[in-house]
């Protein structure tokens, strides 16, 4: 094994080769050609001699020291391996008499290279080369500079190539090159498959790496990242169970558990980020804890693991721990969202940008020339011919298999076999969909979580409220001290009542009362439906929820006490059942391992009778397999017959009707359960998001009050000077000053004058209190500038609903239409769109739709979606625990 971090210094970027297998020389020219001159003639020979040399300088020059360009060692097993595949239709090696009998293969292992195998057959070598192969790409891969976009793309093209190398030598040598007492596990099928998968977890670090170096989007790197720590996984898996668990240095498992968890909370940390621009905060502070788990886990297991590694977790771990206490900082103070559980997160996406390389074409001898005059063309039509009599012998006795499997499934699930007896034995279990339900309720909290959000209804509510009193004891001040100056200073006060500019602003904090009485009400349904399905939903707090299900009990009285003798019998027989389908599985698996060692090329190449009797005797070898198989499926169907007449005895025996029958009625009551815990819980969310949307207009409009009160104090300073001027004689204030004050504010329903740069159709304020939209998104929540008064803000004085508003009373006097069923909240109603100087009230649930949040009128990047607001510049003097003081 090598390794190489990147010149570039990223840490995380540190990466494994694997060196190739060392050999022993042999002599391949003098068997091959002795069997040229014997089997075929001396002529021939002396015409393939060419050929034999060219194999004789290829083995020769892979068994000296590797070459010192990687691209010419590469090159020099691809043209090697592609001799082995023409020398092996050819030449028939074996310990056979009759066949190539002085060749021994010996090749040691890479890893622990005191073992070896040393064998007579060219699968061996064959395998050999192609291990080396793959370890020969992963060196060029590792040797190109990674610190630049083109070497890490080089470098990622290499890792493809080398995976493909060893999942060829998986799927096409390594099972043949393992037959035998003399074999070394880094040939093994186990040991392919994890190389292969360790050689993609590089190549997509790699593309991992130009992502980040490409600026891509956060959500992107994170599926990428997250594939990488995928195969790292698998890899490490392997490496964890036999014949791979004593074979590698304890450095590999190290580097690979530590990238494994590196790349997965890569993928949290980048993942978090997309959700904190989705303003998801919940599920993002869930996504960080996850990731900051799954490093500390790591971290115990060290040995042998590269500082650079190390080095990137820590500052990984500091990211994380520097996110997530923003994060929860903004939830505390801002969403008072509920947190999950990481394990009731559903897997992060990934996305793999690799796979390894298709080697049939870079390894195909097919137009290779060399030793093409010994073998005809019949030879290989025929070889096609019996391995096409093979394959149809397979597939059809295959098919009566899986018919038997199937028939069997079939009749023990009408029967309700095995069910029934676990039942009697007290090992009974829900259907694996009902049981998945029941488990998500229970994680969720379950029936007896709802009353905390209920809780949580009943205090969001309770904030608005005081937000709306706090807005109505401002303006009701500012009333007063305006009467005040009026009856104080009479005619000479000339600037318009409170009374006359706030009418529009009272008739929506009007509505907006109005709509938080008929969400308490909503909220009262809600209660009142927990309090009278609680009965019903308070079997889903059963734990485990198979101790509410009925028991199958023996009979109380017996006649002839058999029951015992009948039960044993009825065992009996679903073992025998059992035996059988472990037998078809047997079958099915000797066919396949029969025609994986058959090969008749050898045979073809020598036989020198008919090839129709070669056939035949290669064929018959099958026949008792087919015999094996005819006589289980008669066996089977036999013993279901059996099984049938001791279910029925059995079934009346403990009276399994009326089991079965207040077990289906269980069933319906848990199912009838889940769906009212269901319809519950989506709407107490759908009142927790009115809730929320509902405080952020309230507090949008709380801070229209605020700046209207701040203004009509200065200009009553301005005013109360100018009146004690006139009264003492000394006016200096003209027609058009007076007419000032009487200008500084529209007239009930019109808006506030703006320059024509800022004019919009939109009623909503396009509020000055929020950030650009172009500010970069992870700068956190902005919060609104002090007031300036050469601000000039649109008038939130708009005039009251026209006739056929959707918030127009109904005949019944409710502002809203009676809750439909299934749902305790009003859904929004079809309306036209109002005019551009109407501003409507906010309406009850599910969802706020008004001057602030129209959809069909909003600015893009204006205001956040709901059910996230941005805090206003004025906090409400009492915020119970949902407001932080800064």
């Amino acid at each position: 094994m090598a390794s190489s971090a990147s010149t570039s210094g990223t840490a995380t970027n540190v990466m494994l080769a694997i060196f190739e297998k060392k050999t022993t020389q042999i002599e391949l020219y003098r068997p091959l050609r002795n069997y040229i001159a014997f089997n075929y003639s001396e002529r021939e020979a002396q015409n393939l001699e060419d050929d034999l040399q060219t194999v004789k300088q290829l083995r020769s020059d892979l068994e000296r020291q590797p070459d010192p360009s990687l691209t010419t060692r590469r090159d020099l097993l691809q043209n090697y391996y592609k001799a082995l595949c023409l020398v092996e239709t050819r030449f028939p090696i074996s310990p056979d008499k009759d066949h190539i009998n002085t060749i021994t293969f010996v090749w040691h292992d890479a890893f622990k290279n005191k073992q070896k195998a040393s064998q007579q057959n060219i699968h061996l070598e064959k395998a050999a080369v192609l291990f080396n192969l793959g370890a020969v790409y992963s060196q060029i891969g590792l040797s190109y500079d990674r610190a630049t976009v083109d070497g890490r793309r080089l470098a990622s093209h290499a890792f493809i190539a080398s995976a493909g190398a060893f999942a060829f030598l998986r799927d096409n040598a390594a099972t043949k090159a393992s037959i035998g007492s003399s074999t070394t596990v880094d040939l093994s099928v186990e040991c392919a498959g994890m190389l292969e998968r360790l050689m993609l977890a590089q190549a997509q670090e790699c593309v991992f790496e130009n992502t980040i170096a490409k600026g891509s989007t956060p959500g992107v790197c994170a599926k990428i990242s997250r594939q990488v720590g995928l195969y790292y996984e698998e890899a490490l898996a392997a490496c964890n169970v036999p014949p791979l668990n004593q074979h590698f240095d304890r450095a590999w498992i190290s580097h690979m558990q530590l990238k494994a968890a590196l790349f997965y909370a890569e993928a949290c940390y980048r993942y978090g980020l997309e959700l904190h621009e989705k303003e998801e905060i919940a599920e993002e502070i869930a996504r960080l804890k996850s990731g900051i788990s799954a490093l500390s886990e790591a971290k115990k297991s060290t040995k042998g693991a590269a500082a650079q590694i190390l080095d990137a977790i820590s500052k990984l771990e500091a990211n994380l721990n520097r996110n997530l206490e923003r994060a929860v900082k903004e939830n505390d103070r801002v969403y008072l969202m509920r947190v999950p559980s990481p394990s009731s997160l559903p897997p992060l996406p990934a996305f793999s940008m690799v796979k390894p390389l298709a080697m049939n074409e870079v390894l195909d001898a097919s137009k290779e020339k060399m030793f093409a005059s010994l073998v005809p063309d019949s030879s290989a039509k025929n070889l096609s011919r019996y391995t096409e009599m093979v394959d149809d012998i397979i597939r059809t006795q295959a098919e009566k298999l899986q018919q038997a499997s199937e028939l069997t499934r079939v009749r023990l699930k009408e029967m309700d076999l095995p069910e029934s007896i676990l039942a009697l034995e007290g090992n009974f279990t829900l259907p694996t969909d009902l049981k998945e339900d029941v488990e998500a309720v229970q994680i969720s909290g379950g029936p007896a979580g709802l009353e905390a959000e209920l809780q949580q209804l009943r205090d969001l509510r309770r904030v608005n409220q005081e937000i709306l009193i706090h807005i109505e004891e401002l303006l009701q001040k500012e009333a007063r001290e305006d009467a005040q100056f009026k009856s104080q200073f009479g005619a000479r006060w000339t600037r318009p009542q409170s009374s006359t500019l706030t009418k529009n602003l009272q008739d929506r904090l009007n509505r907006f009362a109005a709509n938080l009485k008929q969400a308490a009400d909503s909220d009262a349904r809600i209660e009142r439906s927990v309090r009278e399905h609680s009965a019903l939903m308070s079997i889903l707090d059963r734990r485990p929820i198979e101790s509410a299900l009925p028991t199958l009990a023996r009979p109380i009285m017996s006649l002839d006490a058999n029951e015992d003798a009948i039960l044993g019998a009825l065992k009996q027989s679903l073992r025998q059942l059992e035996t059988l389908g472990a037998q078809r599985a047997g079958l099915e698996d000797m066919l396949k391992e029969m025609k994986r060692k058959d090969d008749i090329l050898p045979k073809l190449m020598t036989s020198t009778g008919s090839y129709e009797d070669l056939f035949r005797k290669e064929i018959s070898k099958y026949d008792h397999i087919c015999e094996d198989i005819a006589q289980n499926i008669e066996a089977q169907e036999q013993l279901l017959l059996q099984i049938q007449a001791q279910n029925d005895e059995f079934a009346a025996i403990f009276n399994l009707e009326d089991y079965k029958a207040s077990r289906e009625k269980c069933y319906k009551q848990i199912q009838a359960a889940i769906a009212k815990f269901r319809e519950i819980k989506d709407n107490i969310n759908e009142g927790l998001k009115f809730y929320v949307t509902l405080q952020d207009a309230i507090t949008n409009v709380k801070q229209q009050c605020s700046d209207f009160v701040m203004t009509r104090n200065i200009q009553c300073q301005e005013m109360i000077e100018d009146v004690h001027k006139q009264m003492a004689g000394l006016n200096f204030q003209d027609a058009k000053s007076t007419g000032a004050y009487n200008n500084s504010y529209p007239s009930v329903g019109h808006q506030a004058q703006r320059p024509v740069s800022q004019q919009q159709t939109d009623p909503r304020p396009q509020t000055p209190y929020y950030h650009p939209p172009e500010q970069p998104a992870m700068a956190g929540y902005a919060h609104p500038p002090p007031y300036s008064s050469t601000q000039q803000m649109p008038s939130p004085y708009v005039l009251p609903p026209q006739t056929g508003s959707p918030y127009a009373p109904s005949q019944a006097g409710s502002p809203y239409p009676p809750p439909q069923a299934g749902s305790p909240y009003p859904p929004p109603q079809a309306q036209q769109q109002p005019p551009a100087n109407h501003d409507y009230g906010q309406p009850a649930y599910p969802g706020w739709r008004g001057p602030y949040y129209n959809s069909h009128a909003q600015q893009t990047g204006s205001h956040p979606r709901p059910p996230y607001t941005i805090p206003g510049q004025y906090r409400p003097p009492q915020q119970g625990g949902y407001y932080k003081q800064q």
